[in-house]
């Protein structure tokens, strides 16, 4: 787990749905890479607030989002999905607060930068103050493409996801287990889970394609700054907890060697290459459980079309799909002096 030597700033830092599956983990993670943090501010919805939530071995009061404000924190990373992000977000930034929002409330907005910091921290500045962390499936797939995009240029990615419940938050982790134990119990999805597969993540949209997968196709383009990319994407949601998986299958303009791909993925920040055959050593989400990289491996050349690849890439979705990518904003914005 990488852990941030950040000298000795400190800092007062919001957690706007701080008690939440991913709020939860905000903290977790702003802990455990020693994010310089002199005091904790734990901001929920108004049924939350007098609660404590606890953050390096001292507990914290929740408290309600007039009173984040108030504490006039450095930093406010918000998980709270994206009508409270929409209504909140630009009363903290009024107040020189630096919003870091998980939701999909800011991600396509043409003023708020969209932010992987392996793929394009360059593009924030200190003008930035709602800056928008992308969809968990979109983030672990584009730190995988963008050093190949650089060398090889992608044409077309065909993506499929296998998603974790955890994505869809607490209910669906309790619907699952409850399942699995044969209890009956709240609903997250329409269909039970626990031993079936649900080709549906979020809405269907008027194009036949669902909101999640829609998600992959424009934020991976804003995100990589290049429209030329064609995308399209069948996102799923399979009973697991603790990681997503995609195939993806990548179209480059230019050739490729297989070693070299396999040499410049091992040396991008942020990933660990899995692809040792022989061995039956590839990512699973019982491998990047719990763990910051995106995994990638069953590196193979699509024998159907020329200069195409195969991949299966793997990551933690509560930690890199959100929290830790927040986290990693956060540290960019500290070590640039645009937060101190």
């Amino acid at each position: 787990m990488a852990e941030q030597n950040l000298g000795g700033t400190n800092m007062k830092v919001a957690v706007v749905g701080a008690t939440g599956l991913v709020g939860t983990k905000m903290l977790q993670v702003l802990a455990e890479r020693n994010f310089p943090v002199t005091e904790i501010v734990p901001v929920a919805s108004e049924r939350s607030v007098g609660k404590e939530v606890s953050f390096k071995a001292k507990n914290y009061t929740v408290v309600s989002m007039e009173d984040g404000i108030v504490a006039k924190p450095a930093v406010a990373i918000f998980s709270a999905g994206g009508s409270t992000s929409l209504e909140w977000a630009p009363k903290f930034a009024a107040a020189g607060i630096r919003v870091i929002d998980n939701s999909s409330a800011w991600r396509m907005d043409p003023t708020k930068k969209l932010v992987v910091p392996e793929v394009n921290a360059n593009v924030l500045t200190s003008e930035d103050f709602i800056i928008a962390n992308p969809n968990c499936s979109t983030i672990q797939m584009v730190v995988a493409l963008q050093p190949l995009h650089t060398r090889y240029k992608i044409k077309r990615v065909v993506v499929s996801t296998y998603q974790s419940v955890t994505g869809t938050g607490k209910k669906a982790v309790d619907q699952l287990f409850n399942e699995r134990k044969n209890i009956a119990g709240e609903m997250a999805y329409k269909y039970q889970i626990d031993l079936n597969v649900i080709p549906q993540i979020d809405v269907f949209l008027d194009n036949g394609y669902t909101k999640e997968e829609m998600k992959m196709v424009n934020e991976t383009k804003k995100i990589m700054q290049d429209d030329s990319i064609r995308v399209t994407a069948t996102t799923v949601r399979i009973p697991v907890v603790g990681g997503h998986s995609e195939s993806v299958n990548i179209e480059f303009e230019n050739d490729f060697d297989l070693a070299t791909v396999k040499s410049i993925l091992e040396n991008a920040p942020g990933i660990i290459v899995q692809d040792d055959i022989a061995n039956q050593q590839y990512p699973m989400p019982l491998w990047a459980h719990e763990k910051d990289e995106v995994f990638v491996g069953r590196l193979r050349r699509d024998e159907t079309q020329a200069n195409t690849l195969n991949m299966w890439i793997v990551s933690d979705n509560l930690r890199k799909g959100a929290a830790t990518n927040a986290v990693q904003i956060a540290e960019h914005l500290l070590a640039e002096g645009i937060i101190h």
